[in-house]
């Protein structure tokens, strides 16, 4: 009788601690969708119930800003970026598991020290590249330098060295070159991993804000995160109605292409079966 009347209550203290944090985790978002209707006064003033600007926020941030137009490059560059390094992600776990050459592991010890390389070491010298390259403003500079990714890289050889090894020897005798061996055996084996990282670099490339600032100076061509950053310049005042509304509908791209790829997320970030 004890044991059975303290589970009601682990399970009551368990509902009541998972209610609480999603109210935590939400009430930002919540409060970003009251004040994306409202006016600076009504911020002001802490009104706690939606106001009557959201058309006038949405004209501001849609048209005057062209939060269209920097949602557009956002998603041409995130999903270049997405699909190169991909790409190269797959074609670098490839060469790591089915070739054989001197200093292989060598080789993949130093891609992995690259994780710990966080971006902004090297993003001056970067740089100076990118512009002696005339890359400047340009597609080519916001994707070319991340088109290689070590966390793909990765990925991408741990779940290639948990297939069956007899696939490559197969696919040899069967007279397949290695791009064929990867197409036709190995892609349709791994599209959950491609999946899962499909989203996490979508979502590094919508994320950018750093690279884009410094490289971009031509307004038409800014990205998402740097546009918005303009409701905030000097001498115009702080527009929060319009920030709120903008980082809301901004927010809709990442979230669709998380919710339709949610499933490879999780089946390609779990961990490889002993085979």
């Amino acid at each position: 009788m004890l044991v059975s009347g303290r589970r009601p209550r682990r399970t009551l203290h368990l509902h009541l601690l998972l209610w609480v944090t999603c109210a935590v985790l939400c009430a930002p978002v919540l409060y970003a969708m009251l004040a994306a209707t409202q006016n600076n006064a009504q911020l002001v003033n802490f009104q706690l119930w939606p106001g009557d600007s959201l058309a006038r926020n949405f004209e501001i941030v849609w048209h005057n800003r062209s939060l269209g137009q920097f949602m557009l490059n956002s998603t041409v560059m995130s999903l270049t970026i997405a699909l190169g390094k991909t790409v190269t992600a797959l074609l670098a776990g490839l060469a790591f598991v089915y070739f054989r050459f001197p200093g292989r592991w060598l080789l993949f010890f130093f891609v992995l020290v690259t994780l710990m390389m966080p971006t902004e070491i090297s993003i001056l010298a970067l740089f100076r590249i990118v512009s002696g390259l005339g890359w400047a403003d340009s597609l080519a500079g916001l994707t070319v330098p991340f088109l290689a990714s070590a966390t793909g890289a990765f990925l991408f050889r741990q779940h290639f060295a948990s297939l069956p090894a007899n696939l490559a020897e197969a696919a040899q005798l069967d007279g397949a070159s290695p791009l064929q061996f990867l197409w036709r055996v190995l892609v349709p084996l791994s599209w959950n991993v491609i999946g899962a990282l499909t989203v996490i670099q979508f979502l590094y490339g919508w994320n950018m804000y750093l690279w884009p600032l410094l490289l971009v100076s031509d307004q038409r061509d800014q990205v998402v995160q740097v546009g918005l950053a303009t409701l905030q310049q000097a001498g115009q005042g702080q527009l929060y109605g319009p920030m709120m509304l903008g980082a809301l509908i901004a927010s809709i791209p990442p979230i669709v292409v998380f919710l339709v790829l949610q499933r490879s997320l999780m089946s390609g970030l779990s961990l490889p079966r002993d085979k």
